[in-house]
């Protein structure tokens, strides 16, 4: 495909056509040569061109019939042409020339190098507009297609939407529904232990202690379950956070939990940060208390708070000397239900990670860990700077 700038070059007379030829020789332009008006109209019908010289002195029809019927047609109504005569060279010709549209006006005999400064000048002029309209083009194109992707895009998270709306109320109704069965298997376990205890044997008093033990647990699951489904209803008030105040508030509420253990608290510096003061509460009672849990079978358990900020995060870590976690497995670790210790082990019900998660995704932010196995694990938690 020939992609060279095509001038037009229009003179009745083939020498001068000729000549034409061999002064553009160098230049990387391709030439389409016509001998009369009617023979340069036909070349614009095929042609696109990005200048045409015109003689003016032609028969039939002259270099001004021509130029005048060129701005008429919407193909070439801007195309620019030059005048090239060496009869009608005095003033009100020349201005004449301008008047048909003519964007310069060459007389005869002229220098070479005048003509092709002039029509350089007016291929790059041409090369220009046509790299401008090309990259307006492809940027035309570029934001169709990013419309279209946006659209889609927002078709898919409508979708979404509203496949979260409907899975939260499935779940908060199943979790709700759940109670009254679950508090009548308790309730009915707990009166059998206690109206027939002296007719059941041991075997049969540690299988109803099970049902009990298991009902409880489901229970806690359950509460985990409502907790988790109401986040995606729960409205966000922000708002700059002490970071300092709720982590000592948080400390002293989940430090009784675990009487048996006093483990070494290192609170290093805490920056303020943007977020909804109880839910940024939850977060912390949550890593917290498995800081605590997790670490309470060391002899000398260590958890150290901290966090540090970048220009464009703050992140806060919760560090420990605990019981730690295989890396490889790290995937299941905020999923719903997902435990990576036995509840024998370490009590819990696998849901605390997954609502830390979903409160911290509402805020923009993201959460990560670090473990070992026997050597304790750090989590780390981002929130946007405000």
């Amino acid at each position: 495909m020939n992609t060279r700038p095509k001038i037009l070059i229009v003179d009745d007379r083939p020498e001068n056509l000729v000549a034409l030829e061999v002064i553009l020789r160098d230049m990387d332009l391709q030439l389409v040569k016509a001998t009369s008006g009617n023979d340069a109209l036909m070349q614009t019908l095929y042609h696109d061109f990005a200048l045409a010289l015109l003689d003016i002195q032609m028969p039939e029809m002259d270099g001004y019939e021509l130029a005048g019927i060129l701005r008429t047609e919407e193909k070439t109504a801007h195309l620019p042409f030059i005048f090239i005569s060496a009869i009608y060279t005095d003033h009100i010709n020349v201005f004449r020339g301008y008047e048909r549209g003519a964007f310069s006006y060459i007389t005869k005999p002229f220098q070479p190098e005048i003509l092709i400064n002039k029509v350089r000048f007016f291929i790059e002029k041409y090369q220009q507009e046509v790299a401008l309209y090309t990259l307006n083009k492809h940027l035309e194109e570029k934001n169709l297609a990013l419309y279209e992707l946006n659209e889609k895009l927002q078709g898919k998270n409508l979708a979404l939407e509203m496949m979260n709306k409907e899975l939260e109320s499935f779940t908060y109704s199943v979790s709700h529904d759940l109670r009254a069965p679950l508090r009548a298997i308790n309730g009915y376990a707990n009166i059998l232990t206690e109206t027939c205890e002296h007719l059941l044997d041991a075997d049969a008093e540690n299988l109803l202690r099970r049902i009990c033990l298991n009902a409880t647990q489901m229970g806690h699951m359950i509460d985990s379950l409502l907790n988790l489904s109401r986040l995606g209803r729960q409205k966000m008030t922000k708002g700059m956070v002490d970071m300092k105040t709720l982590v000592n508030e948080v400390v002293e509420v989940v430090q009784p939990l675990f009487p048996h253990k006093n483990p070494r608290i290192i609170i290093k510096e805490l920056h303020p940060v943007w977020a909804d003061t109880e839910l940024l509460r939850q977060v912390l009672m949550n890593l917290v208390s498995n800081a605590f849990k997790y670490s309470s079978k060391k002899e000398y358990p260590v958890l150290e708070i901290g966090t540090t900020v970048s220009d464009t995060e703050t992140v806060c870590y919760i560090k420990d000397n605990g019981a730690g976690f295989d890396m490889k497995y790290m995937d299941k670790m905020f999923g719903v239900f997902q435990r990576l210790h036995s509840t024998t082990e370490f009590e819990g019900t696998g849901v605390g990670l997954a609502i830390v998660q979903r409160i911290l995704m509402h805020h923009g932010g993201r959460i990560w860990a670090e473990a070992e196995v026997d050597k304790g694990a750090s989590f780390y938690f981002s929130l946007p700077v405000s």
